[in-house]
């Protein structure tokens, strides 16, 4: 997923190997925090659970309510913000497919972004069986899609881009002049990409021995992601032939024209698709997590129609309504994309904000109330503290950058609308 969202924003800036491991160091403190407390409360609430936990009991039921809904709308942005890149590339493979013949608009992304929502409710309402067995084939094909990708491209591209351009080339098409702020929001879709390895606490009461699993599937999780993400990122950018052509290729996908550069439009197509279903795979697991977060957050009556959400269907061992509201949702928030330009960095935005909140509410809670935490068989010892401070200014950081106008001048078809989605949580979940 990293190469569909991370180069995704080639077209306003560049540079993102850099900024995509800089994000990787400083989101690695955020993780360790959330593994430590993972493995000292395994259960599928995750992290509202956790922010009541920590919480003196006062605060208790407020953080929990605010991390919850923090958390949840985060998980439905999620999963819109993954399906409808995998939409684009989708649109980009056809777009090849046709020899230019047809275009992606707006209006088919979306239908098509619908469409693969659909895909992963059916996916996530087959069982546990079905579910497992398709997880297992995800765990090898994240692995073997991008290294097949970078090897194939790297040695077929005609020419290879200079060290020089590939680290310190900088371009800018966002309209502002401040080449400071245009490096801190071209943060966000590399920082989209190191989110949601919350799954793994949300799935700790389907998991043996949750209280080491959960804490090493989500180490895992990010360590992996961001070793092959990276690699993945400057492969791409050594492969660069014609950086101009790339940024407004007509497929409306920059990583497609780079493959298709390389290989050829056949062999573009086969690549893609392998990193397609790859990106399946992502929103598959994404909507399982969700489900799992909307069923736990209805069990303790925290949202609207609890009671049709706390339903576990008895042939298919699985919260299907859940699902169903997952998929929902996460299809209703493509439809923007219909009218502005830049309602996907919005959605990757609310997901990106909404979701980091939701991970530093327990660790501000367990700084300040030190002793209700009781160690996990996983812990950092004396650097617990610091870590857990970084994390936190980490995360103040990039809640105030994304939620910043990405391009100017800005206008209505152009403004990031991720304060006013963001807004309406704190008002709508504190209001309650």
């Amino acid at each position: 997923m990293c190469v569909a969202l991370a180069l995704a924003g080639k077209k306003k800036k560049k540079k993102k190997g850099v900024l995509f491991l800089i994000l990787f160091l400083t989101s690695f403190f955020d993780l360790k925090k959330k593994k430590e407390i993972s493995s000292a409360y395994p259960t599928s609430g995750g992290l509202y659970w956790y922010s009541a936990r920590l919480s003196s009991k006062r605060y208790a039921p407020f953080t929990s309510w605010m991390t919850g809904w923090f958390n949840l709308i985060g998980q439905f942005a999620v999963t819109a913000g993954i399906n409808y890149g995998i939409a684009l590339m989708i649109g980009a493979v056809i777009a090849i497919g046709t020899n230019g013949s047809w275009t992606p608009t707006a209006g088919a992304t979306t239908g098509i972004h619908i469409a693969i929502c659909v895909t992963h409710g059916i996916a996530n309402s087959l069982g546990p069986t079905a579910m497992r067995r398709l997880n297992s084939v995800s765990t090898w094909w994240q692995v073997i899609a991008p290294t097949v990708l970078i090897i194939t491209i790297a040695a077929k591209a005609p020419t290879h881009q200079s060290a020089s351009f590939v680290f310190t080339h900088f371009n800018n098409n966002t309209g502002w002049t401040s080449v400071p702020y245009v490096c801190l929001v071209g943060l966000l879709q590399a920082q989209f990409t190191l989110t949601g390895y919350d799954s793994s606490a949300h799935m700790s009461e389907e998991t043996h021995n949750a209280e080491i699993s959960g804490p090493v599937g989500m180490t895992m999780a990010v360590l992996v992601s961001s070793v092959m993400g990276f690699f993945f990122i400057i492969a791409f950018l050594f492969c660069i032939q014609d950086f101009e052509n790339t940024i407004t290729t007509s497929t409306n996908f920059p990583t497609m024209q780079i493959i298709v550069d390389c290989v050829g439009n056949k062999g573009a197509i086969v690549l893609m698709v392998i990193l397609i279903v790859a990106c399946w795979q992502c929103g598959f697991a994404s909507v399982t997590a969700n489900s799992r977060m909307i069923y736990a957050f209805s069990r303790d009556e925290a949202m609207p129609g609890s009671k049709y959400w706390h339903v576990i269907n008895e042939k298919r061992q699985t919260p299907i309504n859940a699902v169903w509201l997952a998929i929902t949702i996460a299809a209703l928030l493509g439809l923007p994309s219909l009218g502005n330009s830049t309602a996907f960095s919005a959605v990757t935005s609310v997901a990106t904000i909404g979701l980091y909140i939701s991970y530093g509410v327990p660790i501000v809670a367990k700084l300040i109330n030190r002793k209700q935490f009781t160690r996990g068989p996983l812990h950092l010892g004396r650097f617990s503290e610091i870590i857990g401070i970084i994390a936190v200014l980490w995360i103040c950081l990039i809640t105030v950058l994304f939620v910043l106008p990405p391009v100017n001048p800005v206008e209505p078809v152009s403004m990031n609308y991720a304060c006013l989605a963001l807004g309406a949580v704190i008002i709508g979940a504190g209001g309650k």
